[in-house]
């Protein structure tokens, strides 16, 4: 009897840890975005609320980049190419977004930057990524970033001869509305 309540235990045990398991591996997911979001982890910028008033005397090149994914068919293009921005200063531009399919789709955009160590800097204010964007045939939409670079960036050794900065956006088709 007593041999039979041990082995309960460590069943519910094994049982316990399994689930707890299935539950941590199923919230990595969301909490690595969280995180990388929080931290600008692996050339993720970070999402804020409020914008500069903090402008600093150096000056970036920001290169504006579109990947589109081949089940998308939709042509993307920032407004501009590049911009030139001081530390601090409020950025606002747009990327122009045509559904080029006969049928409405719904697609989203990822982000990252280059160099991954200046992700920390590039803080965004509103920005058109990770929500899904719904266009009818042939519809346009202008869709809005603003950001600015924090001033603290001065003070990362790493990026002290670096003058460009890439802000690279991906769309693929919503798999969330599938």
């Amino acid at each position: 009897m007593k041999n039979i309540k041990s082995n309960s235990k460590i069943l519910l045990l094994c049982i316990a840890i399994i689930l707890s398991m299935g539950a941590l591996s199923l919230a990595a997911v969301p909490l690595y975005d969280l995180f990388c979001k929080v931290t600008g982890y692996k050339g993720t910028p970070r999402v804020i609320n409020v914008v500069s008033s903090d402008i600093g005397e150096r000056e970036f090149i920001i290169r504006y980049d579109v990947n589109i994914s081949s089940d998308l068919n939709w042509h993307v293009e920032p407004e501009k190419v590049s911009d030139v921005i001081m530390i601090g200063d409020n950025k606002h531009t747009y990327y122009n977004a045509k559904n080029a399919s006969p049928y409405q789709t719904n697609g989203v955009a990822t982000y990252n930057i280059i160099p991954a160590e200046a992700a920390a800097y590039i803080l965004k204010v509103e920005c058109f990524c990770f929500t899904g964007q719904e266009l009818k045939p042939n519809e346009e939409i202008k869709m809005p970033l603003t950001y600015y670079i924090d001033p603290a960036i001065d003070r990362d050794k790493e990026l002290k001869n670096v003058d460009t900065i890439t802000i690279s956006y991906t769309f693929f088709k919503n798999k969330d509305l599938l």
